[in-house]
């Protein structure tokens, strides 16, 4: 398992979402594609190194060259998640125009939510607020982007975090359940919700639902977050 340095988050790093979705994959599903997955980042991915995948029944982890696990996978114990509404295209687009992270971002650079990534680079995801706390944004999918669980997982990232809020108090993903439906076919504009949960201490509790142009769920999550 490698993480290109495209698919960073922080600028040494990779991006936490992206990460949990390559290594959820690495667990077998094949008799249950949509079963959840939780995924609990215990150290910040490093870029362009190959990590070791070892599996044991229904738990993977990722370890590094000296043997350090950098992320471990297993089958959730959750039996649902929760689901953060959907909203229509045009208040997606008009809750991106006003994203905080356009001129307060803590990584920029982020391959899911920087406003510093081109658009065919990064996937350009601005969540921004609406009415009921909750955010929201468009999702383009770029073609190369569109057949692989992985960038769903992505996409159902930083819109949490950005519900926390994060500009006002940086923060890492720490661990993610999630579950994926469907994928998006190329081109596809999809909608990304996101809602604070809660918060105790250093640690942040978010829920977010990614779902297609016609609104079918592409999947859900629920994420923990670490204050720095």
């Amino acid at each position: 398992m490698l993480v290109p340095h495209r698919f960073r988050g922080p600028t040494a790093s990779g991006n936490g979402g992206y990460v949990a979705g390559l290594l959820a994959a690495t667990l077998n599903h094949d008799d249950a594609p949509a079963a959840p997955v939780t995924v609990t980042l215990r150290k910040p991915p490093p870029l362009e190194v190959p990590l070791k995948v070892v599996r044991s029944g229904g738990h993977s982890s990722a370890q590094d060259r000296d043997g350090t696990t950098i992320a471990d996978a297993e089958s959730a114990t959750v039996n649902e998640l929760p689901q953060v509404a959907a909203v229509g295209l045009d208040v997606a687009r008009a809750a991106s125009e006003n994203y905080p992270g356009r001129d307060r971002h803590p990584f920029p650079q982020c391959f899911v939510c920087g406003p510093d990534r081109a658009t065919g680079d990064g996937m350009r995801l601005f969540p921004g607020r609406i009415a009921d706390g909750s955010t929201a944004c468009v999702w383009c999918v770029d073609p190369d982007l569109a057949g692989q669980a992985a960038f769903v997982w992505a996409a159902l990232d930083c819109p949490g975090g950005w519900a926390a809020p994060i500009e006002d108090r940086p923060m890492v993903l720490g661990r993610i359940t999630a579950r994926i439906s469907a994928l998006p076919e190329p081109g596809e504009n999809c909608v990304i919700t996101g809602r604070l949960i809660g918060s105790e201490g250093r640690k942040v509790w978010t829920a977010t639902t990614a779902y297609g142009a016609d609104e079918r769920e592409l999947g859900r999550a629920s994420a923990t977050w670490i204050t720095l």
